[in-house]
């Protein structure tokens, strides 16, 4: 069953204001809920912002994390999991590198009768619970002020992230679905650039050396290579030309685009996310019952609203 962010609020305020689990929630010995978790990459400031969600609520709620960073590595993060499987956590909680090749990791907690959450990215597996935003939106609104912005009528090179991932999967969809809607906006070039700054520079540079008068806009499926590519362009002097927009709303992207430098990002509810995360997950191990499916939505910020974030 699929819930509504107004939904969720109401259905998990309960756990965010309980002092602590009940007595009979606690197990018989009284020891805390251990919770093992793997995200994707902790060298990307969303999945940082993401774990210390977590962190945050597992320390108000009384609950351990066990905190293990994949490195981008599927093949680890399987491993990670069964570690957790052999360790006997009360439950885990997964942010996965891979639709397909991450699937393993939740095959084997399930069939070890471990509950585990997917938060932020998901598996062709489907686990005990999902908490996460659809990203077809966020690529959606980026696309569509875009879109506005040129007047539907322009040159656009899209930066994907690590391919076979579920964010770069859909939001390219996304992106493509608003692409149709306009014959005059042509995506001029598409390549990935893994989620990360540096390789975001050198490929903004590439396309700058070999269609640099061509660019209308940017659109990178996440703010690090969107700060990538906005150091590219303001180095090579073509800003006052060519509009960037990212996805995320991470700290540095959100003061680009109070200065002007960005001109707009899409903000992903990390906190919200991890937070639910760490609560569904500590009510799954105590047995309790849960949304399959929770769905924070996306939010355009420009420089017209970016203070609210």
């Amino acid at each position: 069953m699929k819930t509504s962010l107004s939904l969720t609020i109401l259905s998990l305020s309960l756990v965010a204001g309980c002092h602590g689990p009940s007595e009979q929630d606690k197990t018989s010995d009284s020891k805390p809920l251990v919770i093992g978790v793997s995200v994707m990459n902790m060298a990307n400031e969303y999945i940082v912002s993401l774990n210390d969600a977590m962190s945050a609520e597992a320390k108000k709620s009384g609950v351990q994390l066990i905190v293990n960073d994949a490195q981008r590595s599927a093949e680890k993060q399987v491993a990670q999991v069964e570690n957790f499987v052999a360790q006997k956590v009360d439950a885990i909680i997964l942010n996965p590198c891979e639709v397909e090749a991450s699937s393993p990791a939740v095959d084997k907690a399930l069939a070890a009768g471990i509950p585990i959450v997917n938060v932020n990215s998901e598996t062709q597996s489907k686990p005990t619970a999902f908490v996460g935003s659809r990203d077809e939106e966020s690529a959606r609104l980026a696309m569509e002020y875009i879109a506005g912005r040129l007047k539907g009528k322009g040159e656009i090179v899209m930066m994907h992230g690590y391919m076979g991932q579920a964010a770069q999967l859909k939001r390219d969809r996304g992106a493509r679905e608003v692409l149709a809607k306009y014959p005059g906006l042509h995506l001029l070039a598409e390549q990935t650039a893994e989620w990360d700054r540096a390789k975001a520079v050198a490929l903004m540079e590439n396309w700058l050396q070999t269609n640099g008068d061509k660019i209308s806009a940017v659109f990178a499926q996440n703010d690090e290579m969107a700060m990538g590519a906005l150091l590219a362009i303001e180095q090579a002097k073509k800003k006052d030309r060519i509009i960037v927009v990212g996805v995320d709303a991470i700290g540095d992207a959100l003061q680009a685009v109070r200065t002007g430098r960005l001109d707009a990002t899409v903000f992903q509810d990390a906190a919200g996310q991890g937070r639910i995360a760490v609560q569904l997950a500590a009510r799954l191990a105590r047995k309790q019952p849960v949304e399959q499916e929770t769905y924070i939505p996306f939010q355009l910020v420009n420089k017209e609203n970016v203070e609210r974030f």
